[in-house]
């Protein structure tokens, strides 16, 4: 008998609603996506992340479909990857993830990395703007975006991102991206939101599993919950699925919110920097 967790949701800057705990799917492959995901639905995930890079979109699209859950049950985000940037390339990128995946539209569709030196990203974001228009698209972001990435979007189209998807985790908060975030409306949403499970041993998360009898990916996961940022942790066993659900049954005191806090570090970032990816 599956043991269902019901989720909690924020609504974006566009009035969608978003599920606060999603499902990653990097390295899932095709073939694994329809087993994996029947899980992950079972355990009580509704935000499913992929990404045309991932390759596994096919896949993506064949488990939605297999599912006992209706396509309006179900919050879908994919991304263009850099190589598609630019008007055109954008709207045929998504001509191509939506053939993948047999679907109509996406939820959420971001661009998932400005790219560097490159001002492609301007034309890439009227592309998702006019998809959004057409219903293709329900709501429209950015992946691995600074503040001056973003500023800009705003300033040379007037259109603020539903979503900043980025690398934010105990070690890496990125306190001032998230303020920005708040004062424009910007949901923020976390790629990595356990650090690789290098924070586990932490002394303070420790304490915390200890004081709240939680797990350490219990005790990260509610923090990212109490700081309004959506997380989407990717596991492929059921166990550890429902146990990064099961975060809505304690909550932070003031005290505990002040230790995460000392855990910051301007260096904690563990994948790739924006300003110097070069994809």
């Amino acid at each position: 008998m599956r043991v269902e967790i019901s989720q909690k949701f924020i609504t974006l800057n566009d009035g969608m609603k978003i599920p606060t705990i999603g499902f990653g799917t990097w390295r899932v492959s095709d073939a694994d996506a329809p087993k994996i995901l029947d899980e992950a639905f079972g355990a009580g995930y509704r935000l499913i992340d992929t990404a045309s890079m991932y390759g596994n979109e096919v896949g993506i699209g064949k488990a939605i479909k297999e599912s006992s859950l209706s396509r309006e049950e179900i919050f879908l985000t994919t991304k263009v990857w850099n190589s598609e940037h630019g008007y055109d390339a954008t709207l045929r990128a998504m001509d191509k993830s939506l053939s993948n995946l047999k679907m109509s539209y996406v939820d959420l569709y971001l661009i998932h990395w400005p790219g560097v030196n490159s001002e492609k990203y301007i034309p890439t974001w009227k592309a998702l703007i006019r998809l959004r228009k057409e219903g293709i698209a329900r709501s429209i972001g950015v992946s691995n975006f600074t503040i001056d990435h973003v500023e800009r979007l705003i300033n040379e189209t007037g259109v603020v991102p539903a979503i900043n998807q980025l690398e934010l985790h105990p070690y890496f908060q990125q306190k001032e991206l998230r303020a920005f975030h708040d004062k424009h409306k910007i949901v923020t949403e976390a790629w990595s939101p356990l650090a690789r499970g290098n924070l586990f041993d932490d002394e303070v998360i420790v304490a915390l599993t200890k004081k709240h009898n939680k797990t350490p990916a219990q005790i990260v996961l509610r923090w990212h919950y109490e700081n309004g940022i959506i997380a989407i942790p990717k596991s492929g066993n059921p166990t550890r699925m429902l146990e990064n659900l099961d975060i809505f049954d304690f909550h932070f005191d003031k005290e505990d919110l002040a230790q995460m806090d000392t855990l910051d570090n301007v260096n904690g970032r563990t994948g790739a920097n924006p300003l110097t990816a070069d994809f």
